[in-house]
């Protein structure tokens, strides 16, 4: 294998220096259009510069504008105009094959000019979230070292973001579980976001979205506003770029794990659009290795964007997966681990898709937006004993959800007011067959059942914000209700109020003090809604509620320059209503970050309380040729079991800290770096006799925790050091991009739970104790780390 890539090194060392003899010295251009964000109208006479040089532009009577003379790689614009606040545009690659559209939105200025004046910000925050939230740039998504494009996986460079070892994208905010997430594109839910998506969860191995797509992602790790529901500790929302409106544009790329293909252009005068297809080659790779098992996944995303007139646009987005995972049994002597792993893995078929349709209706002083959209997951995994198929099937587990929602959204200005007013309606459906063993105080209980259930979901917000204090101080507040129609409780909107108030006090040009309170809720995952014993009782009918966590920020910014920032943020975050698992005694909070295809599928009470407390620091550097993320949290995390114990969470990784820089050089080379330290992780001991058990070991394939002992151990830490390098060649017609990645430079070796396997006789059976009774089980040490590089190509035309 070590040879097959520094075959591919040297390959890429070779195109890197036979391309350099060839590049065309070209110029480039970029277009757009500067518009008023409350009410669409187009600006004239706007100045545009590039920032860090001295070309610029004014826009057109139709707000239209086009700089020539560019150089090609990345660019950031400004944008100023009379009685709007100054607006730095998204990172826009720039290239001589095709011209970037970009649309910059104004926000109306209302401070006088005897009023403190606010400093522009280059790492834009929104009004309604002062605090806690971040926005970051296509160029910090494509060069992110060691992410390959995943945006799950590049913003664990940014404070209270959480990770585990293993090769997931699980997404861990402030010690909140990866179910406590909720993702939109252009203002449309996606609910999966990965690949082999973990069900009741958010993780996964591979995520789904093409970074291809991404203008900007605005990342809440908390205190967001009242229009953002149905999550407890993270909110991802990502803006789109839009098609060429100048000519049909190819890119054709091939990364780590997939090849891609993405098409974009006009479509008449009005209408562009962008649409990419991803296919893995991983199961041929896995193959060669003899890894024990076999993904293949596929993926496509779609966007088309009409602009009727300027006061009118409908934007259609759509994305979605077909993935399919099955074991590599053509080992001829599998080793302990590759044993383990064959023994515990089921074969996992999964698709999934939403399509929204997104309309946006402009007036003098706001707008309407009105959100329909629809998915659906279908996720579908079974596991023989022994892989032997002859047997019947130990696990076998098919499930849909299907949701269709409608969102309307008022959005105005007036008096120095900013009113956004919200309601959403939503019906889903859920299925769910499952026939499953298991092992429980010392007996075998077989469970064999089809739920299946129609849900109306319905909520209300409103939120408010205003500088006061001659403009010193931003006030936002806001409430939700949200309600669900499972029982009496859920149903009731004013049982699930959620006020929240958000502040930031200019103290000088510089300094800014934040401070956040709110309520927030969440539904439980429709796998322990629709749970249901054998006797077809939806066991946790009476008791369900949403779950709820109180959340409490106070931090300073220190705003260096513009392109300098420094932040201190503390955080509490007070859990309510947390599911118990009843059979394990376990909070579901520590569920959904393994590689079982389903999270919360089980009998549950809701008395579970919980807390997540920490600190936080950030320095973000973002200078023309130079970038630099330093970030640090101490964050606890702690659940309570079922007795009450407050104990800590999978996720008490207490210590976070993370390094990303990278640094532009001539001739379009850019060298970037990536360090990051983990805590070490809490995790629960096995139960050595239980495993042991012929009946227990044969119903689940894999030993069981001792629950008795959740989460008394703790792994070491770990860290490790990602590089990248980046060289752009830009010809007359078309654009060359390639990349080094290289994961794990350090080679660190990380511990992960032993491995336990039964004992084989010299014929290849299992050998037994106590009659028979119980399996002879060996533990096998469990550590893994290798250097992994990774080239990377992608062609524009």
């Amino acid at each position: 294998m070590l040879n097959k890539l520094n075959s591919g090194s040297i390959f890429l060392v070779f195109l890197f220096s036979l391309f350099t003899l060839n590049v065309f010295a070209q110029e480039a251009s970029v277009q757009g259009i500067i518009i008023d964000a409350s009410n669409n109208e187009p600006i004239p006479f706007a100045n545009v510069i590039v920032t860090g040089t001295q070309l610029g532009s004014v826009s057109d009577i139709d707000g239209k504008f086009t700089i020539n003379g560019l150089t090609p790689g990345y660019i950031k614009l400004q944008v100023s105009y009379v009685g709007y606040k100054n607006q730095f545009s998204a990172d826009i690659l720039v290239n001589n094959s095709s011209i970037p559209f970009i649309e910059i939105k104004l926000q109306p200025s209302e401070i006088l000019l005897d009023e403190v004046q606010i400093t522009v910000d280059p790492f834009e925050k929104t009004e309604q979230a002062p605090l806690s939230m971040q926005s970051i740039g296509t160029k910090e998504i494509e060069s992110n070292p060691g992410a390959n494009r995943d945006i799950s996986r590049v913003i664990q460079s940014f404070p209270g973001v959480g990770s585990t070892p293993a090769f997931r994208n699980d997404i861990i905010i402030r010690g909140g579980g990866p179910s406590e997430n909720r993702f939109f594109l252009d203002d449309v839910e996606i609910p999966v976001i990965n690949h082999f998506a973990t069900q009741g969860a958010s993780g996964g191995p591979v995520g789904i979205i093409n970074a291809d797509f991404i203008e900007t992602l605005n990342f809440y790790s908390g205190s967001f506003p009242s229009d953002k529901y149905n999550a407890l500790s993270g909110v991802l929302e990502f803006k789109l770029k839009e098609g060429s409106k100048d000519k049909t544009n190819f890119q054709v790329s091939v990364g780590a794990s997939e090849a891609a293909f993405t098409v974009n252009g006009p479509i008449g005068d009005n209408t562009s659009y962008i649409f990419s297809i991803r296919r893995s080659y991983l199961q041929l790779l896995f193959s060669a290795l003899e890894l024990p098992f076999l993904p293949t996944f596929n993926d496509y995303q779609l966007k088309v964007k009409t602009n009727f007139n300027a006061k009118n646009q409908l934007t259609i987005i759509s994305i979605g997966s077909l993935d399919h995972l099955t074991l590599n049994e053509s080992i001829a002597n599998p080793d302990p681990s590759q044993e383990y792993l064959l023994t515990q893995i089921p074969i996992n078929d999964q698709w999934s898709y939403t399509l929204g349709a997104v309309y946006k209706n402009f007036f003098d002083k706001g707008f309407h937006t009105f959100v329909l959209s629809r998915n659906m997951l279908n996720n579908t995994f079974y596991k023989y004993p022994d892989n032997d198929e002859s047997m019947d099937k130990s696990f076998d587990y098919e499930s849909i959800e299907a949701e269709n929602k409608f969102r309307y959204e008022l959005t105005l200005r007036d008096k120095g007011f900013k009113y956004n007013f919200s309601g959403n309606l939503e019906y889903a459906h859920y299925e769910n067959s499952t026939t499953q063993s298991i092992f429980i105080n010392d007996s075998l209980i077989n469970f064999n059942y089809f739920s299946t259930l129609n849900f109306l979901k319905y909520g209300l917000s409103a939120n408010v914000s205003k500088r006061i204090l001659k403009s010193r101080l931003l006030v936002s507040a806001g409430i939700r209700f949200d309600g669900l129609d499972y029982n009496s409780t859920m149903s009731n909107l004013f049982n699930q109020s959620s006020p929240r108030i958000a502040l930031s006090y200019t103290l000088s040009e510089k300094f800014l003090l934040n401070a956040a309170i709110g309520k927030y809720y969440q539904l439980p995952a429709y796998t322990t809604l629709g749970f249901r014993n054998n006797m077809d009782e939806l066991v946790n009918s009476e008791s369900a509620s949403y779950l709820g966590v109180n959340q409490y920020n106070l931090g300073v910014e220190y705003r260096y320059s513009e392109a300098i920032v420094f932040s201190l943020e503390g955080f509490k975050k007070d859990y309510y209503n947390y599911p118990i698992d009843v059979y394990t005694g376990a909070s579901l909070a520590n569920q959904g970050a393994d590689y079982s295809s389903v999270a919360g599928a089980t009998q549950a009470t809701f008395t579970g309380t919980g807390q997540a407390n920490g600190i936080e620091f950030l320095n973000r550097i973002n200078l023309k040729k130079f970038t630099l993320l330093a970030s640090y949290t101490f964050v606890r995390s702690k659940f309570t079991d079922i007795n009450g114990t407050l104990i800590p969470s999978s996720w008490d990784s207490r210590n976070l800290l993370s390094i990303t820089g990278t640094k532009d050089f001539k001739n379009n080379w850019r060298l970037g770096f990536k360090w990051r330290y983990v805590g070490g992780l809490p995790y629960t001991p096995y139960d050595m006799e239980t495993s042991a058990n012929v009946n227990a070991w044969n119903a689940k394939g894999s030993p069981y925790l001792d629950f008795s002992q959740l989460n008394a151990l703790r792994f070491n830490s770990f860290n490790q050091l990602d590089v990248r390098v980046d060289k752009y060649f830009f010809f007359q017609k078309w654009t060359l991009m390639l990349y080094l990645d290289i994961q794990n430079l350090l080679n660190y070796q990380v511990e992960g739970q032993d491995y336990i396997v039964r004992e084989q006789n010299e014929d290849g059976s299992y050998k037994t104790i106590n009659n028979g009774e119980d399996y002879v089980l060996e533990t096998i040490p469990n550590s893994s780390g290798t250097i992994l590089p990774t080239i990377g190509i992608m062609v524009k035309f």
